[in-house]
């Protein structure tokens, strides 16, 4: 068990958590939840060390090993992947080391037999003979193949490393568990077993994550973090928003009951307070009157953005052909003679581990890279809008967002454009502020305006979630499905992809496609996903 004892945390003078007591028991899965800047990180590194409470304490029972998902991923470049994995037990990792100090020995002195059996005799009551082969088929689980296994760190690629280090925090069957978005650079494999390993692990684990598909499998309780407080709530993600919508609700009722009687006595008192006959009565309802206290129903931190996608004109029959699509990058073939047709009504989820694939077809509809064979065609009717993977240059510049949003705008009033802003959070001096200060989940909802503000009748959005929080992805995510024209998208957001695809895509290895039109939890159980895939993801780092 690990809890928080009358824990506050002051940063300057604002307090980001205030006497917080919590406890975390074995058995269970709680999914941290709360606004961007409410503290979910900074409340896991509390728990874990990282980070000393300006009051209050962590207790963990006496003897329980804690682990917690590293977020350095240059930390352990000079060792190798193996190595770093068994390094999630500390101590089993220094006895390793140990032993081979002491059989390195040239002159083996008694001493060094004594300790060396002491070292063996522990090394084998933490199961250290099976260190290996644990780390390797955790590994190999998350996706990370057998010939990585000892090579080092820094030889493997940015999300082949994040995999190494959940393999980490998950070795050697730690008590506690601690996991600050770990499905963060996942594939879908990799996250459906990591969703397995947790629904069967049987100690105490607490994680952050958007990913509110992930959350709803996992959890059994629900740590909701507002105004610097944490709720607990029994179920998953969606029993909890079920439960806290209820709960204002009935507060909100209360109140108006309240608020009722509270008018009923007060004009009893006014009608017959002057009245000697009836004194007694209004002053004993002047007593009740007192007594009644309503509830103080504080609005929650959380902001949802609202995001609507209108189109300027409806969409024609004729949306997109694409015949015979090719491409080659690095002597890779990428894409393999593609063709297919989309229709008015279709939603498309571009699926599967080659993300280069998904992005560089994108790119070639957008305009943005030439094919190397075949073509493809854009009914006369339809106007596209592009949420590009890599935005980075997209800010490249000086402009505030008032001045970046109003060039792509038909409607040069800065009234209407500021509009479009609000939708998405910018209010008041927000407007002002500059490109190169805004944070990535920022830059995501200037690049969702922009596209609102377009009137697109064709959607191509690639990654959308990426830096988003929990309540911007469910905005998001509604108005995919509200949208009245065609969708083309990529997203690891399980929920996003079956609540809105009716078409799914799919490029594998070779660049050949799988073209369904079904829902992606029908598609996951069809034939093509019940064989064995080789699986690969390509770093679109590596696209120019």
């Amino acid at each position: 068990m690990i809890s928080a004892n009358n824990v506050t945390l002051r940063v300057g003078k604002k307090a980001l958590f205030e006497d917080v007591n919590i406890k975390f028991t074995e058995g269970n899965c709680y999914g941290l939840i709360g606004a961007n800047g409410a503290g979910k990180s900074t409340f896991l590194k509390i728990l874990s060390g990282q980070i000393e409470p300006t009051k209050g304490e962590v207790i963990i029972t006496p003897g329980e090993r804690l682990s917690f998902l590293q977020q350095d991923h240059y930390k352990y470049d000079e060792y190798l992947v193996l190595d770093t994995v068994i390094m999630g037990n500390a101590r089993l990792y220094e006895i390793m080391k140990e032993k081979e100090v002491i059989y390195a020995k040239e002159d083996f002195t008694d001493e060094d037999g004594i300790k060396a059996s002491e070292l063996e005799a522990e090394f084998a009551t933490m199961n250290g003979w099976e260190a290996e082969s644990d780390a390797a088929s955790l590994l190999n689980g998350l996706g990370i193949e057998t010939d990585l296994h000892y090579k080092y760190m820094k030889d493997l690629k940015g999300a082949e490393k994040v995999k190494v280090l959940l393999a980490q925090a998950l070795f050697g069957n730690p008590d506690i568990l601690l996991l600050d978005e770990p499905t963060n650079h996942l594939d879908l494999d990799a996250i459906a077993w990591l969703e397995e390993f947790l629904i069967n692990f049987d100690n105490t684990v607490i994680v952050v994550s958007h990913d509110r598909y992930f959350l709803n499998k996992i959890c059994t309780q629900i740590a909701d973090i507002d105004y610097g407080k944490i709720q607990l709530y029994a179920g998953n993600y969606d029993f909890w928003y079920e439960s806290s919508q209820l709960l204002i609700r009935q507060m909100k009722e209360a109140n108006k009951k309240k608020e009722e009687k509270i008018k009923e006595l007060q004009e009893f008192i006014s009608r017959f307070s002057a009245n000697a006959s009836k004194s007694k009565q209004a002053t004993s309802r002047k007593r009740a009157l007192e007594k009644i206290e309503l509830d103080e129903i504080k609005p929650s931190s959380r902001k949802y953005p609202y995001i609507d996608f209108r189109p300027n004109r409806e969409i024609g029959n004729e949306v997109l052909t694409v015949e015979g699509l090719s491409k080659t990058i690095d002597g890779v073939k990428v894409l393999d003679n593609l063709t297919f047709t989309l229709n008015r009504e279709d939603k498309v989820a571009f699926v599967g581990g080659n993300e280069l694939a998904k992005t560089v077809l994108f790119k070639i509809l957008i305009g943005q890279m030439e094919p190397d064979e075949g073509t493809y065609k854009w009914g006369i009717t339809t106007t596209q809008a592009y949420f590009p993977k890599d935005f980075g240059g997209e800010f490249d510049n000086d402009y505030t967002i008032t001045e970046w949003l109003t060039q792509y705008s038909e409607n040069k009033d800065a009234t209407y454009v500021r509009g479009f802003l609000g939708r998405m959070l910018f209010s008041g001096e927000d407007g002002v502020k500059r490109l190169k200060v805004l944070s990535g989940g920022e830059k995501v909802r200037c690049l969702l305006s922009k596209m609102m503000i377009s009137g697109a009748n064709v959607l191509i959005l690639d990654e959308p979630t990426n830096h988003l929080d929990m309540e911007s992805i469910t905005a998001l995510n509604n108005g995919m499905i509200k949208f009245p024209g065609v969708l083309i998208f990529t997203s690891r957001d399980h929920q996003i992809v079956q609540t809105t695809a009716n078409r799914i895509m799919e490029i594998v290895p070779g660049g050949k496609l799988i073209d369904k039109i079904t829902t992606y939890d029908e598609y996951l159980e069809s034939d093509e996903m019940a064989r064995k895939r080789q699986t690969y993801t390509v770093d679109t780092e590596d696209l120019d």
